[in-house]
């Protein structure tokens, strides 16, 4: 079961999976940090200073939680505006990456290889067969 494992866990499309999710989770908290940290205080400054985060539409208040504190149901549209940019930034990126990656494959395919020029070896067997067909036989 162990060798069985270590197989499975070895194949190139598992260990390719599992780079892929590390590196889109890396990826998620930079597109976050910067939706957060850099893109939503000057967006927030010309709606006149709003934090999209502190919007939300109050259902109830002063409702008694399982702690015994006073809090207030609320209906957190401001984070699912937040999440919504966060979503979009993300598809964008990785939109602009396919295409980026698209574009050169299809320069790779667009580009003829050159055929490797032939080695002494190749070059003297056709030599040779030339001068064994003769004069005039194709």
């Amino acid at each position: 079961m162990s060798s069985e494992f270590k197989e499975f866990a070895m194949r190139g499309n598992v260990v390719d999976l599992a780079v892929g999710v590390v590196i889109g989770a890396a990826f998620g908290r930079v597109v976050t940090s910067l939706v957060d940290d850099i893109l939503m205080p000057p967006l927030g400054i010309l709606i006149g200073g709003v934090d999209f985060k502190d919007l939300k539409l109050i259902l109830r208040q002063g409702v008694l939680d399982a702690e015994g504190k006073v809090t207030d149901v609320t209906l957190n549209y401001g984070n699912f505006i937040q999440s919504i940019i966060d979503f979009l930034i993300i598809a964008l990126a990785i939109f602009m990456v396919v295409k980026l990656m698209n574009r050169l494959k299809r320069r790779k395919a667009a580009s003829p290889d050159v055929p490797p020029a032939p080695t002494k070896e190749e070059v003297l067997l056709t030599e040779i067969r030339d001068a064994l067909r003769g004069p005039g036989r194709v």
